[in-house]
């Protein structure tokens, strides 16, 4: 089984402090770091852009999960990927020609991802799964954070999980949308092996509890046994590390 990859949103994060933010997040476990782009065109919001991207890259070594959710996507990939994104997510509807978008993120040595609304079925990008490292579930409508998750999505994770195994592709399932301590078992369960973690299990939780910590209740929530991981010492800075024991297959 894949090691379970926690990828905090910095979308509900205080933006006057955005680098401080992103430091807690490294010093608590984070794997990575997730990153919405929004346009106010493709999706009814306005977030970043590539110079915030740049800076930021001096507050932590953590890879960059960026999801771009802007149109059209093309023409601005190269600026993302020379700002410091690490993974670059784009929409198939975003782009005029997905094969070419896809190998242009490949060229610049990015990781590629493609993401599904909810609406958007699978065969939209069923012929590119084995050229791609990730697939983005989206359990929202994007645009907004704060949304409640969409249980319908669960069935698109377990039918992506069915193709990889039919297919023999490798490819992370992540899901983002209203993941909290709740549902994050579910979307695990059904395949899911990434999750960006909105502000019900990050920014919310306040400064008297560790984000270490959060982030091992989430873990725990998320497979229900402690077998799944072993946890390294925290210390003083609330640093946490994981690591991944085999319990064996669960399909």
């Amino acid at each position: 089984m894949k090691k379970i990859q926690i990828s905090p949103s910095i979308l509900s994060s205080n933006f006057s402090e955005l680098g401080n933010e992103i430091k807690r997040l490294e010093e608590g476990g984070a794997d990575m770091i997730h990153v919405d782009v929004m346009d106010g065109h493709f999706v009814p919001n306005l977030t970043i852009g590539p110079p915030v991207i740049k800076a930021l890259r001096n507050y932590s070594t953590l890879p960059f999960d960026v999801h771009l959710m802007i149109s059209p996507v093309h023409k601005y990939i190269k600026d993302y990927a020379d700002a410091g994104a690490d993974i670059i997510t784009i929409h198939p509807e975003a782009t005029d020609n997905l094969e070419e978008s896809i190998n242009l993120i490949k060229k610049l040595n990015k990781k590629i991802g493609l993401s599904l609304n909810p609406d958007t079925p699978i065969d939209t990008i069923k012929k590119n799964l084995s050229s791609i490292d990730l697939v983005l579930i989206m359990s929202v409508y994007p645009g907004f954070g704060g949304q409640k998750f969409i249980p319908e999505v669960v069935n698109k994770i377990k039918e992506l999980k069915n193709i990889k195994k039919k297919q023999n592709i490798e490819f992370d399932i992540e899901v983002d949308g209203g993941i909290n301590f709740d549902n994050s078992k579910l979307v695990i369960t059904a395949g899911a092996n990434i999750s960006p973690t909105g502000p019900d299990a990050t920014f919310s939780i306040g400064d008297e509890t560790a984000f270490g910590e959060a982030f091992q209740n989430l873990i725990s929530f998320s497979v229900g046994s402690p077998d799944f991981f072993l946890w390294n010492e925290v210390d003083d800075a609330h640093s946490v590390t994981w690591k991944d024991v085999d319990p064996g297959s669960t399909d």
